[in-house]
C-alpha cells in the first residue's frame, strides 16, 4: 500500500500514575517463589522489563482512550467536530456490545456525522486502524479521523498473580502464564488527516505492508470480560513464528516502499522484551542503534505499544522532521504491519 495525501497530524500518549517495579511484581508472587524456589530477579533479568504502569483507579478502556483522544486533537488544533471517523483499536473494551468507540465518541464530543468502529487485532490493532484511515483519506472520502487506543492490563496480571500463588502448578506449567505479567497499561491516540490539512512538519504516512500466518493463531490466546481477563501464551513459539514472519514481510516491505536496513533513523517495534528485540534486529539486518525501547519501563501495553514508542520517541528528540521512522507492528494471530513514515 501506498499513501500520497496523508499526515499524522498528532500523536498523543497516556501513561497511567502508578508504577509496578518487577521486583514488586515478585513480592506479589511470594507464595509461588518460595513453593518453587524460584531466584528473585527473574522477571527482570529474563524480559528486560524494570517497571510496567497501572490506572491508580478503576478506568474503562474508552476513558484512557479519551484521555489520549482529547490530547491528540488539542495537539492537531482540531475540533471534535471536525472528526469524520473515529476508531478505538485497543485490545481491551468496554464491553461486547456497543462498540467502546461508542463511549469514547461521547467523552469527546465527537461529531454525529462521524463514522465510527472499534478494529480488533491484538497488539497490531492501532496500526491497522491508520491504513484503514489512511486510505479513507488517500481516496477523498474524509478528510480527518481520530484513532484512539486504551489498554489497561491490570486485571490481567491481578488475576494472574492469584492464579499463580493459589494453584499447585510446577515450573513448567507457570510457563504460558508468564508473559501476562510483562503486560502493562497506557493510551495512545493520533489524528490523521489530509496533509494540506496539517499542521507544518507534519510527519507523512507513506505506505507498508501487512503478512498473516494463521497457522499461529493457538500461540497466544485471550479471554474473559474487563475484570475476569484470562491470558495463556506459548512464548518461545511465539517469538520463532512472530520473528520467521517478520523477515517475511521485510522483504515485502522494501519492495514496496524501496527502503532497504540503512534507511530508517528509528525502527520501532512492537515492546515485547529484550529477546524479541534482539533477534528481530538481528534477522531483519538492522542495526540495534536504530531501536529505541519503551518496554524496559512501560513493559508490554498491547496495542498502545507502538505508537506510545513513537510518541515518547518524538517527544524525547529521537526522531527529528524528516527522518524516515519505520513502524514493525506485530499481533498475536499472527500478523505483521510494517509501515513508512517520514516525520
Amino acid at each position: 500500500m501506498i499513501f500520497n495525501r496523508v499526515a499524522i497530524a498528532s500523536l498523543s500518549v497516556e501513561l497511567p500514575d502508578e508504577v509496578w517495579t518487577s521486583a514488586f511484581l515478585e513480592e506479589k508472587l511470594a507464595p509461588l517463589y518460595t513453593r518453587l524456589r524460584l531466584p528473585e530477579g527473574r522477571l527482570e533479568l529474563m524480559t528486560g522489563i524494570r517497571e510496567r504502569r497501572f490506572w491508580s483507579r478503576p478506568m474503562r478502556p474508552s476513558e484512557a482512550s479519551a484521555l489520549a483522544g482529547r490530547k491528540a486533537l488539542e495537539q492537531a488544533g482540531v475540533g471534535a467536530g471536525e472528526v469524520e471517523l473515529l476508531i478505538h483499536a485497543g485490545v481491551c473494551r468496554d464491553r461486547l456490545e456497543p462498540a467502546t468507540a461508542a463511549y469514547i465518541h461521547g467523552l469527546l464530543g465527537i461529531s454525529p456525522q462521524a463514522q465510527i468502529l472499534d478494529v480488533s487485532n491484538a497488539c497490531l490493532g492501532f496500526l491497522n486502524a491508520l491504513t484503514l484511515a489512511a486510505g479513507l483519506i488517500e481516496s477523498g472520502q474524509i478528510k480527518r479521523a481520530l484513532i484512539c487506543s486504551g489498554e489497561n492490563g491490570r486485571p490481567l496480571v491481578e488475576r494472574t498473580v492469584a492464579t499463580l500463588n493459589g494453584g499447585t502448578l510446577d515450573r513448567n506449567a507457570i510457563k504460558p502464564y508468564f508473559a501476562n505479567l510483562t503486560i502493562g497499561a497506557g493510551a495512545a491516540a493520533a489524528v490523521l488527516c489530509r496533509d494540506d490539512l496539517a499542521p507544518p512538519d507534519s510527519p507523512r504516512l507513506l505506505g507498508g505492508t501487512g503478512l498473516t500466518d494463521s497457522a499461529a493463531n493457538t500461540l497466544c490466546e485471550g479471554d474473559g470480560d474487563l475484570d475476569a481477563l484470562v491470558m495463556r501464551t506459548d512464548s518461545e513459539r511465539l517469538l520463532a513464528a512472530g520473528v520467521a514472519l517478520a523477515e517475511r514481510a521485510w522483504v515485502r516491505f522494501c519492495e514496496e516502499t524501496g527502503w532497504d536496513a540503512a534507511t530508517p533513523r528509528l525502527a520501532l517495534t512492537h515492546q515485547v522484551g529484550t529477546r524479541h528485540s534482539q533477534l528481530l534486529f538481528e534477522r531483519l539486518k538492522i542495526s540495534p542503534q536504530k531501536d529505541w525501547r519503551t518496554f524496559d519501563r512501560l513493559g508490554n501495553v498491547g496495542s498502545v505499544s507502538l505508537p506510545a514508542t513513537f510518541a515518547l520517541a518524538r517527544e524525547a528528540g529521537a526522531a527529528q522532521p524528516g527522518d524516515a521512522v519505520a513502524l514493525l507492528g506485530m499481533g498475536s494471530g499472527l500478523s505483521t504491519l510494517m509501515l513508512a513514515v517520514q516525520c
